[in-house]
């Protein structure tokens, strides 16, 4: 039985779901691991102790802030001769399948990290007053500000509506427009509160969530890159590869979903064909039915693990 990570200490930087991870991915010495996204090492340090000094680890993730978490990651795990590749997910992992790397697993940990979360500059969180940025990629031309003080208002309410899933999509769209320029993440969290009913601020979480959400995937094209790296990722596995992905909202989630289940399914032909003509053969099975959530325990530990959701698959 593995040992669970959750006996940590709370203080350590624990990631999220990390014992199921660790035991749908089941990595084996002498394997080929990709991580992506690296962020604070959490998940690769799991998968690396799990190699024993043999294979191969890849990490990717276009932070640059995520490089000092990968030199102490090198220090620890220099046998493996680890590699860093900073970019985009999906172009990198598209450059890693076209170059003829082979991988037998790859963890896809979407969203935002918890470095990312706790640098108050970097604008992310609606907790802590900084400027509107949002980038992971600080070398980006697009910010949330640019969105915030720029975008026409349909634009905008379209953006909360499809990023965020925001109910007041227009009327807070309509009050952002009304109040630009607007530079701080407390100017746009009052913002948005005053466009929303009072009995509604008290509803599922802070007011400002959807909206920051909704931002910060339109800034970073997190949907667009999810989309073009799932291919890239199978296109990697070896037969009998396993590639298991962490998602946080129901958007990227959805997306995960039914690209497995696209791969899974084989034959497409009509269901009143007597044979089948089309020859598809299913591509993968999936190592759990339903995405796997955070236990009670878990999140006493680590409430940000709340909206994570796990699915796993192996390629046939």
């Amino acid at each position: 039985m593995l040992p669970s990570v959750l006996q940590r200490k709370t203080s350590d930087h624990v990631p999220v779901l990390a014992d199921e991870v660790r035991r749908l991915l089941a990595v084996q010495a002498g394997e080929t691991v990709v991580d992506a996204t690296f962020g604070a090492g959490g998940h690769a340090a799991l998968l690396a102790a799990d190699l024993r000094g043999q294979g191969r680890f890849i990490a990717v993730d276009r932070d640059p802030d995520a490089q000092p978490y990968f030199e102490s990651f090198k220090r620890r795990y220099g046998s493996l001769q680890p590699r860093l590749l900073r970019g985009e997910l999906s172009l990198v992992l598209e450059g890693l399948a076209a170059n003829g790397v082979e991988a037998d697993v790859v963890l896809l940990d979407l969203g935002v990290s918890s470095m990312q979360l706790d640098v108050p500059a970097r604008g992310f969180s609606y907790a802590t007053d900084a400027p509107l940025d949002m980038r992971m990629d600080p070398s980006g031309e697009l910010t949330a500000a640019d969105l915030v003080n720029e975008e026409p208002e349909r634009e905008l309410a379209n953006v909360f509506k499809r990023y965020g899933e925001e109910r007041y999509a227009r009327q807070i769209a309509r009050a952002i427009v009304r109040r630009r320029p607007i530079a701080s993440t407390f100017e746009l969290v009052d913002v948005i509160k005053s466009a929303i009913p009072a009995p509604a601020r008290f509803g599922d979480g802070h007011p400002a969530k959807r909206v920051f959400q909704a931002l910060r995937i339109a800034v970073n094209d997190e949907l667009g890159e999810l989309e073009e790296a799932l291919p890239a990722a199978m296109e990697m596995l070896r037969p009998g590869g396993r590639l298991a992905v962490i998602a946080f909202h129901s958007l990227e989630d959805r997306i995960v979903k039914r690209f497995f289940q696209r791969l899974e399914r084989g034959c497409v032909c009509p269901p009143d064909f007597p044979v089948c003509v089309c020859g598809r053969e299913p591509e993968l099975r999936r190592l759990n039915r339903k995405a796997i959530r955070a236990s009670a325990h878990e999140l006493a530990l680590n409430p940000r693990a709340a909206s994570a959701r796990l699915r796993a698959v192996q390629k046939t």
